[in-house]
């Protein structure tokens, strides 16, 4: 167990300097605005209750993030844990696009925000899989923050063995000083399933059955850890009554490593179509590193309904599914210019 212990203090160390290497080299448009690092609320147990915003945690211990439980009092202890902190952001960040990093967490965690969640990594009891070695990255949903107000995060943690809790890393709020104007955002909690049937494009078929995901993020880092072969992920959305255009543009992100993408049904990146139903294909060594982006009729979605986007993936190895943003629905002639923008 101690080599275990060692072995794993390793990869944290070489994870982080890998990345930072990483991020100082691509230059990364994000820019740190609050750090969060130091002083949260602590306490071991679980209860649904404790993401609340206004739920009292004054009787809580109090422990330095980011650090492993362990090296904080809490010798031995496995299982599940929450942290709570407060903070507040101006409203000069009301149009701007948000992202919390919470560095390395062991083993699986959940995030809440004012008591909504906005994502996740790996996997809880009674599947249970480690995600030790992923780092948190989660956008902020405009719409859940307090601007010049008190805002509450609440992460509840699950450690199986050795290290535990927010154990490495950069803890911080940061923001994309140039996010591409999306119109309609269709990141956060998609559903998912395994295998492949044709039907599940349909904007009808019954999904409630089906296991939640978190878009963007890897299938692998969310309970289908080796998983290899067909899934399938649908998300249904409303669009505003006004929202009218003759030309938009559809964004799925990266996906590992290929893709048909359904929406109202209708297939609409008919270029590169996946093999027959439940069929082993070969993939392309580049098809995951590639941008989706599909320019489209605008009549294809529904004003005032409800729509359904479905997307057909199949990964032929290492990760698979819709790892990368950004993913949602921009009107043509925006996505253009943005782009033209950033070229300059």
């Amino acid at each position: 167990m101690r080599r275990k212990r060692k072995m794993r203090i390793g990869i944290y160390a070489f994870i982080i300097l890998f990345f930072q290497s990483v991020s100082t080299m691509a230059g990364s448009d994000l820019y740190k605005i609050l750090s969060l690092k130091g002083s949260w609320k602590f306490q071991i147990g679980d209860d649904e209750n404790w993401k609340n915003i206004n739920y009292n945690d004054d009787d809580w211990d109090r422990i330095s993030v980011p650090s492993s439980w362990e090296d904080q009092g809490y010798h031995g202890f496995d299982g599940y844990a929450w942290y709570r902190t407060s903070f507040s952001i101006s409203a000069d960040y009301k149009n701007k696009s948000l992202v919390i990093k919470l560095g390395y967490i062991d083993d699986v965690d959940e995030v809440y925000i004012n008591g909504q969640l906005i994502g996740y990594t790996g996997s809880f009891p009674p599947k249970y899989q480690t995600a030790y070695n992923a780092s948190r990255e989660y956008k902020i949903p405009k719409h859940i923050i307090n601007y010049d107000g008190k805002n509450v995060i609440a992460v509840r943690v699950y450690d199986s063995e050795i290290q535990g809790g927010i154990v490495w890393g950069d803890v911080a709020v940061f923001v994309d000083p140039n996010p591409m104007p999306i119109d309609i955002d269709l990141e956060g909690i998609w559903k998912f399933h395994v295998s492949d049937n044709l039907k599940w494009k349909d904007p009808e078929y019954p999904d409630n059955s089906w296991e939640n995901i978190l878009v963007p993020g890897t299938w692998e880092n969310q309970g289908y850890k080796d998983y290899d072969g067909y899934a399938w992920y649908r998300k249904k959305f409303k669009v505003p009554a006004d929202y009218n255009y003759s030309r938009i543009v559809v964004l799925v992100g990266k996906i590992d490593d290929i893709d048909e993408v359904y929406l109202n049904g209708k297939l609409i990146n008919p270029i590169k179509r996946l093999g027959e139903e439940g069929r082993w294909i070969e993939t392309n060594n580049e098809d995951w590193n590639r941008s989706r982006a599909f320019y489209i009729d605008g009549n294809i979605l529904k004003p005032n309904q409800v729509n359904t986007i479905a997307v057909r993936v199949f990964d032929g190895g290492g990760g698979g599914g819709i790892y990368k943003g950004p993913v949602g629905i921009i009107e043509q002639t925006r996505f253009v210019k943005y782009w033209r923008d950033k070229k300059d």
